[in-house]
Parts: C-alpha cells; sequence; structure tokens
C-alpha cells in the first residue's frame, strides 16, 4: 500500500506540474471564491484508478467526486490538489495529499509539492519523512516567539469568528503566516518550520496526511477543545506540543 501511495503521489504531481502556469479551465464550486480546475479533476481520476487497479475493495474519499464504497475497513483520502486557489495564480504553494484509513486509524499519509520537489511521507508507528530524510518538529517552548500559521475558511462557522484568535496574536506581536494550503501547513510543522497550526472548517482531505505526518514527527494533533484528533471534525490545532496549550488558550479566548 506505501509503494501505491507513493505511485499515486508522484504521477498525480508530475501532472500538476506539468499543467502548472498553463491555460486550463477553471470552475467555482460552493462560494465565488473555492475553484476547482480541470487539473485537480484529471489528478483525481489518475489517483483512484491506481488505487483502484491494486485495490479495487478499497473504498475513496475524494475532494471532487466524492466518496465510493463508503463501508470499506480501508479508504483513500484525497485531494489531488490541495491549494487549488494558489495552483490558479500560479502560486507553487499547494500539492498533492493522499491519507489511508484501516477503519478509523490513519496508517499511510503522504504530501507532494512536485514545484518545489518536497515528498513528505508518513507512516503509523514508522516515523515521518520529508524526500527520504526523518523528520520532527520544532523544540519551541516559549510561546511568546512561536511561528505561527493559519488559515481562513469559505464558511465561517456560526457563532464563531476565526479572524478574532488572528488578531489577539497579531497584536501580541507573533508571527502568523497565511499559506493557502492546509496540508502544507501541517507538513510545515511536522517538518519544523512553522510551531502550530489552527484553522476553522478543514475537510478530510485537507488534513488526513498532514495529521499523520504531524503526529509521526512528534506534535500534537487536536480539536479546540484539547480532544484527540479526528479527520471528521472541523476544528484543527496541530503543534510541537510544547505550544499546544498556550495556542489553543488562545483560539478558545480564555
Amino acid at each position: 500500500m506505501k509503494e501505491t501511495l507513493l505511485e499515486a503521489l508522484q504521477e498525480a504531481g508530475s501532472l500538476i506540474k506539468e499543467k502548472f502556469n498553463t491555460v486550463f479551465t477553471i470552475q467555482h464550486k460552493d462560494g465565488i471564491n473555492n475553484l476547482v480546475t480541470e487539473v485537480d479533476q484529471a489528478a483525481e481520476r489518475l489517483i483512484a484508478r491506481i488505487i483502484q487497479d491494486r485495490y479495487p475493495g478499497h473504498g475513496l474519499v475524494g475532494e471532487e467526486y466524492g466518496t465510493v464504497s463508503e463501508q470499506a475497513h480501508y479508504k483513500w483520502i484525497i485531494d489531488p490538489i490541495d491549494g487549488t486557489v494558489n495552483y490558479a495564480h500560479g502560486i507553487p504553494l499547494c500539492g498533492v495529499s493522499i491519507g489511508l484509513l484501516e477503519g478509523e486509524e490513519l496508517i499511510l499519509g503522504g504530501v507532494y509539492n512536485p514545484m518545489m520537489d518536497e515528498l513528505f511521507i508518513a507512516e503509523k508507528g514508522g516515523g515521518a519523512f520529508l524526500n527520504g530524510k526523518a523528520i520532527t518538529v520544532s523544540s519551541k517552548q516559549t510561546f511568546d516567539n512561536a511561528f505561527l500559521v493559519t488559515g481562513f475558511p469559505y464558511h465561517f462557522p456560526e457563532h464563531k469568528d476565526p479572524l478574532s484568535t488572528f488578531h489577539r496574536l497579531v497584536r501580541k506581536g507573533l508571527p502568523v503566516r497565511r499559506l493557502g494550503s492546509a496540508a502544507l501547513d501541517l507538513c510545515w510543522v511536522a517538518c519544523g518550520r512553522f510551531d502550530g497550526f489552527w484553522e476553522f472548517n478543514l475537510n478530510p482531505w485537507d488534513i488526513a496526511a498532514g495529521y499523520l505526518l504531524v503526529q509521526e514527527a512528534g506534535g500534537k494533533v487536536s480539536d479546540f477543545s484539547g480532544n484527540p484528533y479526528s479527520i471528521w471534525d472541523k476544528e484543527t490545532l496541530a503543534t510541537n506540543g510544547h505550544i499546544h496549550e498556550p495556542l489553543r488558550q488562545e483560539i478558545i479566548g480564555a
């Protein structure tokens, strides 16, 4: 299954790199700026074909084409291009993200940004790697100089204001970035570039691979109440572990 994951990431990555900064069809989904391109769709079809040729009994949960074999014990969680808005505007901060569930447990995950040639892979109990080299989260312990990353949803959750946390943190002078790809945000926490990431209203395909990467790199992932993560949740908090609770307190406004 790991070989299948690698093949799917690399084949889809080659496709999106080939089409990067070319002319392609762009459509709008549920919101004027929530985009999908013909490259997203072609890449997901390619990934699905690779997986189904090897494992016809496995399920698929894809961003563009929905769920196939919902009751399957193994499910591949697929985002053919995480960061489509970036991709559509020629910004190379995007990539293919694929996670594999056995039951409800993530056992494999990978994210590939072919424009930067960075391939992140994690296996349950086997560590996390960037281009074949083991990675770990940062060792930063002081929240006051943490380097953070976040994202803003297309649809704000009811009775919550995601901008309030951002406002509090930047008013305190903390550096906060917004890359436009949750999958890369999580990868960059896993390899120690960022100390923490939070976001509302993400989907399973945005986060599945990244969650496993952070966990296997020694970090911590939870919801905003501190409960263990689920890829089906709408609250994402991922850190190096040391700054987890201070960042969580900022998010809930404590």
